[in-house]
């Protein structure tokens, strides 16, 4: 029986009659870059003290996310994770977030005033992954780069759960929280809390 089923659906995707079942997969724009767009990202200078004003200006939270032409994983985020209403909702409420490519050549001019390349900032900010996202805070000192000054790193792709902890975690600046709760633990009882059906 189990042969037979995989029998019948071997046929049915030979037929392409799976459209009908559900998916989170979602076509996404891709820039002449090469990376996907989404409409919560900023299109900026790049000057890193300009955007982090602005995103303070609008009550939100600064963050980079570094990304590549032919990224396998930030193509699963950008068509599996990052459309779920739920995350794409509260990234766009309280995210100021500007996209780099990892080998690219516009100009960043980072915290510490340095003008510099996409791929050079990277190799200064010691970035080897894709999709890698910086989280910065409200207030960076001027002789700090972006990567000495963040709040937290996510490097890599995550599923839905993980991601947006991540990105609550830094809304609600938890990581100045004196509790011990650091973000594994705030994520491990954000997952218990899911498992028990908490909405909060």
């Amino acid at each position: 029986m189990p042969r037979l089923f995989a029998l019948a659906a071997a046929a049915l995707l030979a037929l392409g009659l799976t459209t009908a079942l559900p998916t989170t997969a979602a076509a996404v724009e891709l820039g002449d870059d090469g990376l996907h767009k989404t409409d919560w990202m900023r299109d900026t200078f790049k000057d890193l003290r300009e955007d982090l004003a602005e995103a303070n200006a609008e009550g939100k939270r600064l963050a980079i996310i570094m990304e590549q032409r032919g990224c396998v994983y930030c193509t699963q985020m950008h068509e599996e994770i990052f459309p779920q209403p739920v995350l794409a909702d509260y990234i766009r409420d309280n995210f100021f977030v500007v996209q780099m490519n990892l080998h690219g050549d516009t100009e960043v001019t980072d915290f510490d005033g340095e003008a510099l390349s996409e791929k050079q900032a990277a190799r200064k900010w010691g970035m080897l992954f894709t999709p890698t996202i910086l989280f910065l805070p409200e207030e960076v000192p001027e002789d700090q780069t972006a990567a000495q000054s963040a709040v937290a790193v996510m490097p890599g792709a995550f599923g839905l759960g993980t991601t947006i902890d991540m990105f609550t975690w830094v809304a609600e600046k938890r990581y100045e929280l004196d509790n011990g709760e650091d973000f594994q633990r705030y994520h491990a009882r954000r997952i218990q809390e899911r498992d028990n059906g908490s909405t909060d």
